[in-house]
């Protein structure tokens, strides 16, 4: 065999998909061309051109962040260099954007066919992790266009933004037209979420040998609920800030949407469904109980680190603005309650950097003029193994949650582990040093964070993607050398 290029020793190792202690194994890393080839006890440090020391810390599979959103607020060029170095500090070696015609993002419309390209033309070389995105068909064309961007473009999951045909990205009621930037005549609504599924479903048809990792997601709130409960919030005046914006986008409006996405589901015989960044209680309920009543359906559940950590009164200011909302503590509490019984089945970022003079409106103070979003992905890992293991998260679990499920329902074959075969993405992290959160201190762009002033229980020291060192005791190190990943990947 050839030298080892790089040789990871005093570590403990938590492999996800491998039978044995949850809290992992005392194993060295072997890497070579980028890989993993030899996990295992005591190699020889005479077999590898290079050794690492460990320092006694954990080694964590390289989290898969499924939820981020590059280029909403700031240019897609900018967002791949900035806040992927952020996602490194997060331990998030691989990160999938959400992409969609209309506003914001690259702001035009138009089939994918001409504007997916320049989404890739913009992010090439400059991301210092590995990337993907999932595409939103947003018109009738890009139903049709389904098929294609699977083969031609490697993507292979889709989403639908269910209160996007009557309410505001922000807050209030508006004319979507302008917005959404869809042709004449045609409408973003329930039915075309349903041609959307019979299209998703169609596509898995035709690539049967891909359909296991070609999957729907769905932003699930209702509109009409939303434009109501904002009206009297308003009207009413007796609550502000965050909590106002979670009482005018109230959990049973998630549970309704939750609900219609599950019936459409069954409806259309599309099996592989994910729910996305459920914020509440309600919200968990609905989504186990259509789980219970389509069987048949293979749902996944997804929440976000911020409605894990931050609730209306612990989150710092406004720019806790996010959709669905911060909710009360009550909220977060049962979220934790999802994800300790296994209902959760991954943990993102849902990382939008948004910038403070973008974030804030006018008056600077009204909540309901500020624009929804943060960033959050250099708090991903280290938040999730610190909060977790306080009450009673097993480190394979988190292992699970951040990297091996949502890598395996992307098509993301060669990342999720730690194994001989697979990407050597991975990080190390200290969890017993915590640290206190400021802005100032993340390679992101945006100056705030809703986390300020928080205290993380662990730290991620150091990030490796594909053999390559991106983050060494704490700090960016490198070039930015991510490469964009057709799915389904190969190991």
């Amino acid at each position: 065999m050839s030298k080892l290029h790089t040789l990871v020793k005093n570590v403990t190792v938590v492999r996800p998909d491998v039978d044995g202690s949850p809290d992992g194994e005392q194993l060295d890393l072997g890497i070579l061309d980028g890989r993993f080839v030899r996990v295992e006890p005591s190699i020889d440090p005479a077999d590898a051109e290079q050794v690492v020391d460990g320092r006694g810390r954990i080694a964590f599979p390289g989290v898969v962040d499924a939820h981020q959103h590059w280029g909403i607020y700031n240019p897609l060029s900018e967002d791949a260099a900035t806040e992927s170095r952020a996602s490194a500090q997060g331990g998030v070696t691989t990160g999938l954007t959400y992409m969609r015609t209309g506003q914001y993002y690259l702001n035009r419309g138009g089939p994918y066919a001409e504007f997916f390209p320049q989404v890739l033309a913009q992010s090439e070389g400059r991301s210092y992790i590995d990337y993907g995105f999932h595409l939103a068909p947003m018109m009738r064309e890009h139903i049709d266009e389904i098929p294609s961007i699977i083969e031609d473009f490697g993507v292979t999951s889709f989403k639908i933004f269910m209160f996007y045909g009557s309410h505001g990205l922000h807050g209030r009621s508006s004319d979507q037209s302008s917005f959404l930037m869809i042709p004449e005549g045609e409408r973003y609504d329930l039915a075309h979420f349903e041609f959307v599924m019979r299209g998703v479903q169609a596509a898995r048809e035709k690539l049967a040998e891909k359909a296991r990792h070609i999957s729907l997601s769905l932003h699930c709130e209702t509109a009409e609920i939303m434009t109501a409960y904002t009206k009297l919030v308003e009207a009413d005046g007796g609550l502000t800030g965050l909590a106002a914006y979670s009482a005018s986008r109230p959990p049973h409006s998630e549970g309704l949407a939750v609900t219609i996405a599950s019936f459409l589901a069954d409806e259309t015989g599309l099996p592989n469904v994910n729910l996305l960044h459920l914020s509440s209680r309600k919200a968990l309920q609905a989504a186990m109980r259509m789980a219970n009543t389509f069987e048949h359906v293979d749902f996944r559940r997804e929440v976000t680190v911020g409605h894990l950590l931050a609730d209306v009164d612990t989150a710092h200011g406004l720019g806790g603005k996010v959709n669905p909302p911060l909710r009360p503590r009550e909220d977060v509490e049962a979220l934790w309650e999802y994800v300790l019984d296994g209902s959760v089945d991954w943990v993102v970022s849902d990382h939008a950097c948004c910038k403070d003079e973008q974030k804030f409106g006018d008056p600077r103070d009204d909540i309901f003029a500020a624009k929804s979003g943060f960033g959050g992905a250099e708090y991903l890992l280290p938040g999730l193994v610190g909060e977790g293991r306080r009450r009673g998260l097993s480190y394979q679990r988190i292992a699970q949650l951040t990297s091996w499920n949502p890598a395996q329902r992307y098509g993301l074959l060669s990342k999720g582990t730690i194994g001989a075969g697979y990407d050597a993405d991975f990080c190390l992290v200290d969890p017993n040093r915590s640290w206190t959160v400021h802005a100032e201190d993340s390679e992101s762009t945006q100056e705030y964070t809703p986390f300020e002033g928080f205290e993380v229980g662990a730290t991620v020291t150091d990030t490796w993607v594909r053999g390559r060192q991106v983050l060494a005791d704490g700090n960016i190190t490198g070039s930015p050398e991510g490469r964009y990943v057709h799915r389904p990947s190969t190991r």
